[in-house]
Protein backbone atom coordinates (compact mmCIF):
# COMPACT_ATOMS: atom_id res chain seq x y z
CA UNK A 1 0.00 0.00 0.00
CA UNK A 2 0.99 3.13 -1.12
CA UNK A 3 0.16 4.98 2.34
CA UNK A 4 2.38 2.54 4.35
CA UNK A 5 5.76 3.25 2.10
CA UNK A 6 5.12 6.90 2.92
CA UNK A 7 4.12 6.22 6.48
CA UNK A 8 7.31 8.31 7.72
CA UNK A 9 5.90 11.51 6.45
CA UNK A 10 2.52 10.59 7.77
CA UNK A 11 3.96 10.25 11.21
CA UNK A 12 5.79 13.16 10.79
CA UNK A 13 2.67 14.95 9.39
CA UNK A 14 0.54 13.57 12.77
CA UNK A 15 3.15 15.36 15.44
CA UNK A 16 2.98 18.20 13.86
CA UNK A 17 -0.67 18.64 14.18
CA UNK A 18 -0.01 16.79 17.88
CA UNK A 19 1.95 20.17 18.23
CA UNK A 20 -0.19 22.77 16.70
CA UNK A 21 -3.72 21.01 18.71
CA UNK A 22 -0.78 20.72 22.21
CA UNK A 23 -0.05 24.69 22.14
CA UNK A 24 -4.06 24.75 23.44
CA UNK A 25 -3.40 22.82 26.09
CA UNK A 26 -2.98 25.57 28.72
CA UNK A 27 -2.23 25.43 32.33
CA UNK A 28 -5.45 26.18 33.44
CA UNK A 29 -6.60 23.53 30.56
CA UNK A 30 -5.13 20.64 32.13
CA UNK A 31 -7.75 19.30 34.32
CA UNK A 32 -9.93 18.87 31.99
CA UNK A 33 -11.58 15.65 30.73
CA UNK A 34 -11.30 14.28 27.49
CA UNK A 35 -12.97 11.92 25.17
CA UNK A 36 -10.29 9.37 26.28
CA UNK A 37 -12.20 7.88 29.65
CA UNK A 38 -11.06 8.46 32.96
CA UNK A 39 -8.35 10.72 31.60
CA UNK A 40 -7.83 14.55 32.27
CA UNK A 41 -5.18 16.77 29.51
CA UNK A 42 -2.51 16.10 31.39
CA UNK A 43 -2.35 12.54 31.59
CA UNK A 44 -3.82 12.96 27.55
CA UNK A 45 -0.43 14.99 26.96
CA UNK A 46 1.80 13.05 28.89
CA UNK A 47 0.74 9.89 27.46
CA UNK A 48 1.31 11.55 23.79
CA UNK A 49 4.55 12.06 25.11
CA UNK A 50 5.34 8.67 25.87
CA UNK A 51 4.45 7.35 22.74
CA UNK A 52 6.31 10.02 20.62
CA UNK A 53 9.20 8.54 22.93
CA UNK A 54 8.58 4.86 22.40
CA UNK A 55 8.18 5.97 18.40
CA UNK A 56 11.77 7.40 18.69
CA UNK A 57 13.58 4.51 20.38
CA UNK A 58 11.56 2.23 18.23
CA UNK A 59 12.97 3.95 15.03
CA UNK A 60 16.35 4.32 16.10
CA UNK A 61 17.00 1.33 18.22
CA UNK A 62 14.86 -1.35 15.54
CA UNK A 63 13.00 -2.07 19.10
CA UNK A 64 10.27 -1.19 21.26
CA UNK A 65 11.66 -1.18 25.00
CA UNK A 66 9.82 0.32 28.46
CA UNK A 67 9.74 3.62 26.76
CA UNK A 68 10.77 6.91 28.16
CA UNK A 69 11.00 7.00 32.07
CA UNK A 70 8.07 7.98 34.12
CA UNK A 71 8.79 11.75 35.54
CA UNK A 72 6.80 14.54 37.78
CA UNK A 73 6.88 16.40 34.60
CA UNK A 74 5.96 20.10 35.44
CA UNK A 75 4.95 20.99 32.25
CA UNK A 76 3.66 18.32 29.72
CA UNK A 77 3.08 20.37 27.13
CA UNK A 78 7.10 20.96 27.07
CA UNK A 79 7.76 17.37 27.17
CA UNK A 80 5.55 16.95 24.33
CA UNK A 81 7.48 19.25 22.03
CA UNK A 82 10.66 18.07 23.14
CA UNK A 83 9.56 14.14 22.18
CA UNK A 84 8.63 15.61 19.17
CA UNK A 85 11.32 17.07 17.86
CA UNK A 86 13.36 14.22 19.15
CA UNK A 87 11.37 11.73 16.75
CA UNK A 88 11.90 14.39 14.02
CA UNK A 89 14.78 14.27 14.01
CA UNK A 90 14.52 10.32 14.17
CA UNK A 91 12.39 10.30 11.51
CA UNK A 92 14.27 12.83 9.06
CA UNK A 93 17.91 10.39 10.29
CA UNK A 94 16.40 7.14 9.56
CA UNK A 95 15.90 7.40 5.87
CA UNK A 96 13.36 5.55 3.81
CA UNK A 97 15.05 1.62 3.99
CA UNK A 98 12.74 -1.05 4.97
CA UNK A 99 14.09 -1.87 8.45
CA UNK A 100 12.28 -4.14 11.64
CA UNK A 101 11.01 -3.09 14.52
CA UNK A 102 11.00 -5.83 17.50
CA UNK A 103 7.89 -5.24 19.94
CA UNK A 104 8.27 -8.21 22.59
CA UNK A 105 8.47 -11.87 20.82
CA UNK A 106 6.90 -9.93 17.36
CA UNK A 107 8.64 -8.01 14.57
CA UNK A 108 6.91 -4.84 12.48
CA UNK A 109 8.46 -3.00 9.85
CA UNK A 110 9.71 0.05 10.58
CA UNK A 111 6.48 1.58 8.31
CA UNK A 112 3.99 -0.41 10.02
CA UNK A 113 5.01 0.97 13.36
CA UNK A 114 5.49 4.81 11.78
CA UNK A 115 1.79 3.77 10.44
CA UNK A 116 0.39 3.28 13.74
CA UNK A 117 2.05 5.75 15.41
CA UNK A 118 0.55 8.22 13.10
CA UNK A 119 -3.18 6.90 13.83
CA UNK A 120 -2.41 7.34 17.64
CA UNK A 121 -0.62 10.13 17.36
CA UNK A 122 -3.41 11.79 15.19
CA UNK A 123 -6.05 10.75 16.92
CA UNK A 124 -4.73 11.80 20.23
CA UNK A 125 -3.99 15.14 18.16
CA UNK A 126 -8.11 15.33 18.24
CA UNK A 127 -8.68 14.08 21.20
CA UNK A 128 -6.41 17.60 23.00
CA UNK A 129 -7.98 19.63 20.75
CA UNK A 130 -11.70 18.51 21.67
CA UNK A 131 -10.40 18.63 25.51
CA UNK A 132 -9.65 22.15 24.72
CA UNK A 133 -13.35 23.13 23.41
CA UNK A 134 -11.67 23.87 20.33
CA UNK A 135 -13.21 22.11 16.86
CA UNK A 136 -9.33 21.51 15.27
CA UNK A 137 -9.86 18.26 12.76
CA UNK A 138 -7.34 15.25 12.03
CA UNK A 139 -5.95 17.45 8.94
CA UNK A 140 -8.08 16.11 5.10
CA UNK A 141 -4.79 14.70 3.55
CA UNK A 142 -3.59 12.65 6.75
CA UNK A 143 -7.03 11.56 7.59
CA UNK A 144 -7.75 9.70 4.38
CA UNK A 145 -4.15 8.76 3.73
CA UNK A 146 -4.82 6.82 7.06
CA UNK A 147 -8.11 5.56 6.55
CA UNK A 148 -7.32 2.78 4.69
CA UNK A 149 -4.72 1.27 6.80
CA UNK A 150 -6.90 1.81 10.15
CA UNK A 151 -8.66 -0.95 9.84
CA UNK A 152 -5.71 -3.42 9.40
CA UNK A 153 -3.68 -1.56 12.45
CA UNK A 154 -6.71 -1.58 14.68
CA UNK A 155 -8.96 -4.79 13.90
CA UNK A 156 -12.08 -5.42 16.11
CA UNK A 157 -10.55 -8.26 17.35
CA UNK A 158 -8.06 -6.28 19.27
CA UNK A 159 -8.94 -2.74 20.00
CA UNK A 160 -10.61 -3.84 23.08
CA UNK A 161 -8.55 -1.59 25.94
CA UNK A 162 -7.35 0.62 23.45
CA UNK A 163 -10.22 1.97 21.36
CA UNK A 164 -13.94 2.35 21.63
CA UNK A 165 -16.04 0.73 18.87
CA UNK A 166 -16.51 2.79 15.92
CA UNK A 167 -19.56 5.37 15.67
CA UNK A 168 -21.66 6.05 13.07
CA UNK A 169 -21.12 9.13 11.14
CA UNK A 170 -22.99 11.03 8.14
CA UNK A 171 -22.13 9.80 4.78
CA UNK A 172 -20.52 13.23 3.61
CA UNK A 173 -18.22 13.35 6.88
CA UNK A 174 -14.59 14.06 5.89
CA UNK A 175 -11.73 12.00 6.20
CA UNK A 176 -11.06 13.55 9.60
CA UNK A 177 -14.38 12.99 11.12
CA UNK A 178 -14.55 9.37 9.65
CA UNK A 179 -10.78 8.59 11.16
CA UNK A 180 -11.84 9.64 14.70
CA UNK A 181 -15.34 7.89 14.62
CA UNK A 182 -13.66 4.69 13.64
CA UNK A 183 -11.75 5.21 16.88
CA UNK A 184 -14.61 5.77 18.57
CA UNK A 185 -14.62 9.19 19.37
CA UNK A 186 -18.09 11.18 18.59
CA UNK A 187 -16.52 14.12 15.99
CA UNK A 188 -19.07 16.54 16.63
CA UNK A 189 -19.21 15.73 20.36
CA UNK A 190 -16.08 17.56 21.61
CA UNK A 191 -16.32 15.96 24.77
CA UNK A 192 -17.53 12.59 24.09
CA UNK A 193 -16.31 9.92 25.92
CA UNK A 194 -14.23 6.95 24.90
CA UNK A 195 -11.19 5.28 25.64
CA UNK A 196 -7.52 6.34 25.24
Amino acid sequence: MAALTGAPGLLEHAVGYALATAALATPRLLPRATPCAGWDLRTLVLHVSDSLGVLAEALQSGQVGAGPAPGGEPDPVACLRRRARALLGVCAAAGRAERLVAIGDRELTVNVAAAAGAIEIAVHGWDISAACGVRRPVPPGLAAALLPIAPLLVPRATRAGLFADPVPVPALAGPGDRLVAFLGRQPRLQAAPGTG
